[in-house]
C-alpha cells in the first residue's frame, strides 16, 4: 500500500514539474507582439492580377 502511495506522489510531483516547466520556460523577452499579417499569410496571392 505504501509503495502505491509513493508512486502516486511521484507521479503528482512529475505532473506539477511538467506543468511548471511549460508555463514558465518561454521566451526570455516574453511573448511576441501581434503584428499585421501580410497578404501572403492571409492566403491571398501577393502578385497583381494580369491585365
Amino acid at each position: 500500500m505504501g509503495l502505491i502511495l509513493l508512486e502516486a506522489l511521484a507521479a503528482g510531483v512529475l505532473l506539477v514539474l511538467i506543468v511548471w516547466w511549460t508555463m514558465f520556460s518561454g521566451r526570455k523577452g516574453g511573448e511576441l507582439h501581434d503584428r499585421k499579417p501580410t497578404d501572403d499569410e492571409n492566403g491571398q496571392d501577393p502578385t497583381p492580377p494580369p491585365k
